[in-house]
């Protein structure tokens, strides 16, 4: 499951994506969102590296925070080589962008209220900043409907970065050389290809919304199952013994694409 079902809810991840969707932002939030999410990732890399980690696991949570938190995790995890600790890091990043998505979505809203951010602002801070889609969501209408729009058009925004991080990832595995099987990966894996005709045609208009949400809908059960099947691989006692720092970079990075949306939003 967490092999072959996980790529399938990546693909219909593309449901989620419109053109409409992109072109609804204007050149200022996409480019907001373009340099914060490339920013953060490359920082998580080089920080991830100083830390004693690999620079892929600075990918991996990187992706997961600058994106949209364990949809990207996963997707990014499926496209990055095979080595001893991936999976016990694709959950640590999966359980810790989780909760730190959730916390944000409750603090945030604070925090736009107290820097006085009107409603087109606190949606750009909330979608550009929360990770995952349904707590900006939560968020974003939990202030008002104006807001919860915004927030959500950008966040989908981000989650349409989710193409690029897996390409990335896929060209790191191909630079590696050949898999188990003695094959040389493929450059842009089924399940990008996937997600990129399913927002090709979500683009259109001609997809009924019911249609979308059933996408959707499986799409996040499918990535639910995915989650499990590495739960079910996975003991406690291994996530225990990670340690502090990868929290660290977690709780860091999260921190840092906060103040530097806040930043340009001043700007």
């Amino acid at each position: 499951t967490a092999r072959d079902v996980l790529p399938i809810g990546v693909a219909l991840l593309g449901v989620r994506i419109s053109l409409a969707h992109i072109v609804a932002l204007g050149w200022v939030p996409v480019a907001l969102v373009l340099f914060s999410v490339v920013v953060t990732i490359l920082l998580s890399m080089l920080v991830a590296r100083l830390m004693g980690f690999q620079s892929l696991f600075g990918l991996l949570s990187g992706g997961a925070t600058a994106i949209c938190g364990a949809s990207a995790a996963m997707a990014i995890s499926a496209a990055l080589p095979g080595h001893a600790g991936k999976e016990k890091a694709t959950l640590f990043t999966v359980i810790g962008v989780s909760a730190l998505s959730t916390m944000a979505m409750i603090a945030y809203p604070m925090i736009a209220n107290g820097l006085g951010l009107d409603a087109t602002q606190a949606g750009i801070f909330l979608g550009a900043t929360i990770h995952d889609v349904a707590q900006v969501v939560g968020a974003g209408y939990g202030m008002s409907h104006e807001t919860g729009d915004t927030a959500t058009v950008v966040k989908l925004m981000r989650v349409a970065m989710l193409l690029p991080g897996i390409i990335v990832a896929a060209m790191i595995t191909r630079a590696r050389g050949a898999d188990d099987s003695g094959k040389r990966p493929p450059l842009l894996p089924w399940f990008a290809v996937g997600f990129i005709v399913l927002a090709s045609i979500n683009s259109t208009g001609v997809v009924p919304a019911a249609v979308q949400g059933f996408g959707t809908e499986l799409s996040r059960w499918l990535l639910v199952i995915a989650i499990s099947a590495l739960g079910m691989k996975t003991q406690l006692r291994e996530l225990a013994s990670v340690g502090i720092k990868p929290i660290l970079l977690m709780f860091g990075e999260t921190l840092f694409l906060m103040l530097l949306v806040l930043a340009a939003l001043h700007w």
